[in-house]
């Protein structure tokens, strides 16, 4: 079950040492090589939020969260921190990936196999959408989405219909978990691994894993009473950052991915 139990602060660089809370629970008879995160800066996140998914587009900062009853999506100026819009789900669906796909933002839902496309502005409803299985993760590569359901296998989406074009299993980890997805600039897929402090860096053509990043040690032993486990990550275009987050997390770090 998944709920197993904002203006910037500057920081210099801090590189974290691999401090892991938890371990992928997958093959590692590969060669990804591995990677950890150097902070480069922070901002507040709100405590309150379960966060499912994360994406920037046109500077703003799109933010899912989940469970039922508590659901919503949000929208955030990058700039000043301002709440642009926000929009609840109904109460008995729980929240999940979302992503911008030209005029429409897709969130998706855990078990309900229903996708909401939303107003990328108001981010009003204008259909819902069935899909089978579960919806964890969400991006946008290209003229396609990609898409994670709790497997070790990526979805491929038609963006207007939302209709499945095709899939993907990893070549190595498998049985990893791939939930939160951001699908970056050059062309790889990022995915968070549940329930661990790891990303994957994964070719979406191949399959392939072009990384392995420990996200751990982030929060502090204090920070770490009463979150969730490490979930979202977006790119901030036109660098080589990311905003990661987690679940109940009180903060957003702005982090580059380093060789260990």
């Amino acid at each position: 079950m998944k709920r197993k139990r904002r203006a910037w602060a500057a920081t210099g660089p801090i590189l974290l040492a691999a401090v892991a809370t938890g371990t992928v629970a997958c093959d590692r008879s590969d060669s990804a090589p591995p990677l950890r995160v150097e902070v480069v800066a922070t901002r507040p996140h709100d405590r309150a939020a379960f966060t499912e998914g994360l994406e920037i587009h046109d500077g703003l900062l799109y933010e899912s969260t989940g469970l039922e009853g508590r659901s919503d999506v949000r929208a955030t100026d990058l700039t000043n921190a301002g709440r642009t819009a926000r929009a609840d789900l109904p109460a008995e669906y729980f929240g999940e990936g979302i992503t911008r796909a030209g005029s429409i933002v897709w969130q998706l839902t855990w078990k309900d196999e229903t996708a909401f496309a939303r107003d990328p502005i108001t981010l009003a409803e204008r259909a819902r959408v069935h899909y089978d299985g579960e919806g964890w993760g969400l991006c946008t590569r290209g003229d396609r989405l990609v898409m994670s359901d709790g497997s070790d296998t990526l979805t491929f989406r038609d963006p207007a219909t939302f209709a499945a074009v095709g899939s993907i299993r990893l070549t190595s980890h498998r049985n990893a978990r791939l939930n939160e997805l951001d699908c970056a600039a050059d062309g790889s897929v990022y995915a968070n691994v549940w329930h661990t402090d790891h990303i994957l860096r994964i070719d979406p053509d191949s399959g392939e894993v072009l990384g392995d990043i420990d996200a751990g040690g982030l929060l502090s032993p204090a920070e770490r009473a009463g979150v969730d486990v490490l979930n979202g990550i977006a790119q901030i275009p036109g660098t080589d950052r990311f905003l990661i987050t987690g679940k109940y997390w009180p903060t957003l770090f702005e982090v580059r991915f380093v060789p260990a």
